[in-house]
């Protein structure tokens, strides 16, 4: 096998324990078990994928380069039949109009669930027997995963989907989304001060509780929001929706300018939930908690000023043309008819792919000139032998939240992204303390980071998704302020708070 396919490809050693029949009873039994990695970054670049990057940035420059020349012009023209003092408002407005609209990031909160949902390692095995659903082989399969994953003893979840009764019924599902959502909401109008009236756009997103009514409906009917309000509801999208939500809010705020967007991320953990053995199937029990985020954004200049951050590029990747990318992550029935989300064991191979392509694009957006450069210069005369100048993203971003999936994954963006340890901080602690909460991930991400004053005016923070489809999406966030903590905050514990006060 050539030296660049054996990249692709990791390998594990597996003790399997002491045979217990046979010929070889009595014997060690290991297994050398090999998966798909992360393709080495170093080792190719689509030149189409940076080409899509500069046709973004020539794209919305022109607007910035276009609108004083015209707005010049317009006032010269102006000037000849008035005096300028009078014109300069007129042409105010026409750059006004010409220029896009900022999307500004006014709050966010995360949902912490109380502490009665909490759930160890070791409570989610004892709870897992205790249920009698799973075969011996799957509960030490499950064992496994958590003593690997990088989630702690701090969890959240349901106790339902330990009952002995053989489903999950739409009840729970239902009750759990409606405890999160109302939860997380409740918290962000409290911080903000917005009235559930002014609020002229909902974005919902949940990837596999699609009732009907909808989530947004059922905010709706609890806030009593206005009949003219444009809602939307994304199912199926997976983790990497809430970055697809805030695209599809930043859109419409563009179209109906001077409202409040409303974005709602979050998974409805008991709904998803596996009661089979199927491996391949068990995995996301093990990984996903509960969760919510929400997000307040808006494209009124008046709300700068209040603002916590601004909207600076976003970028979404989506390789569902691809076979294998397509069916890596999909909802099927195993034999016996259980519905559960499988997961393929070549997902992390086809997920770096899907993040080199998206970096790709994103790195001309981001990147200072210097790096762009020096990029071009080694990419169009290295020599044969050499690997590809791999751009140095910790110059384009002062934070990163990385979707909090698993220690593995997290370790393999590390050493191709080359970031240090203080970059992955915020997604390591967030694995270790939420679990993988979906698409609600990265902002409780954002919210480690506001919670231990590591966000300064002018700091430039990524936001980096993953989902199945199979979909890699970046967001970059400016802050206009410094952070401070906020009682809010998931990572504050409110009973210090209180006794602070």
């Amino acid at each position: 096998m050539a030296r660049v396919d054996r990249e692709l490809f990791s390998t594990e050693i597996v003790n399997r324990g002491i045979e217990d029949s046979g010929p070889y009873a009595g014997s060690v039994n290991i297994s050398v078990r090999v998966r798909r990695a992360l393709p080495d970054f170093l080792s190719s670049v689509d030149l189409k994928y940076v080409k899509l990057g500069y046709h973004y940035l020539i794209s919305s420059g022109f607007y910035y380069v276009a609108a004083p020349v015209l707005c010049g012009i317009l006032g010269v023209e102006i000037g000849k039949v008035i005096a300028w003092k009078y014109s300069s408002p007129e042409i105010l407005y026409v750059y006004l109009g010409l220029v896009p609209r900022s999307t500004y990031l006014v709050d966010f909160a995360c949902f912490r669930p109380p502490d009665e949902f909490k759930i160890s390692k070791e409570e989610f095995i004892e709870l897992a027997r205790k249920s009698g659903k799973y075969s011996d082989g799957a509960i030490v399969f499950q064992e496994g995963v958590l003593k690997r994953s990088g989630i702690g003893d701090e969890t959240y979840l349901p106790r339902a989907v330990f009952r002995p009764e053989p489903t999950i019924t739409l009840k729970d599902g239902r009750e759990e989304a409606s405890m999160v959502i109302h939860g997380v909401v409740d918290e962000l109008l409290s911080a903000t001060k917005v009235q559930p009236q002014d609020i002229g756009i909902l974005v919902v997103n949940c990837g596999f509780l699609s009732p009907t009514p909808s989530l947004s409906a059922m905010l709706i009917n609890h806030y009593r929001l206005r009949q003219d309000i444009h809602s939307f509801n994304l199912g199926g999208m997976g983790c990497a929706a809430g970055v697809i939500a805030v695209d599809l809010a930043r859109d419409l705020l563009a179209a109906h300018p001077g409202q409040y967007a409303l974005v709602v991320s979050t998974e409805a953990v008991s709904y998803t939930w596996y009661d089979g053995n199927d491996f391949d199937m068990l995995l996301p029990n093990c990984f996903f908690r509960m969760g919510a985020a929400a997000v307040l954004l808006s494209s009124c200049h008046l709300d700068r000023w209040r603002s916590k951050y601004e909207l600076k590029q976003l970028v979404r990747t989506h390789k569902g043309a691809e076979e294998r990318s397509f069916r890596c992550i999909h909802m099927k029935e195993d034999t016996r008819g259980a519905r559960g989300l499988s997961v393929s064991k070549d997902v992390i191979g086809i997920g770096g792919n899907a993040l080199k392509d998206n970096i790709t694009t994103l790195g001309p957006l981001v990147l200072p000139v210097s790096e762009q450069l020096h990029f071009f210069n080694n990419f169009l005369f290295k020599k044969e032998t050499s690997k590809p100048y791999l751009p140095n993203y910790k110059l384009a971003f002062e934070h990163v939240c990385i979707l909090a999936t698993s220690r593995k994954v997290l370790d393999e963006i590390q050493k191709n992204l080359d970031l240090t340890d203080e970059y992955m901080e915020a997604s390591r602690r967030t694995l270790e303390r939420f679990g993988n909460t979906s698409s609600s991930s990265i902002w409780y991400e954002l919210a480690y980071l506001e919670a231990n004053s590591r966000i300064r005016k002018g700091d430039r923070v990524w936001q980096l998704a993953f989902g199945s489809g199979f979909k890699c999406n970046s967001v970059v966030w400016k802050a206009l302020k410094s952070t401070r903590q906020h009682s809010h905050n998931p990572w504050i514990d409110p009973l210090r708070v209180e006794a602070r006060i």
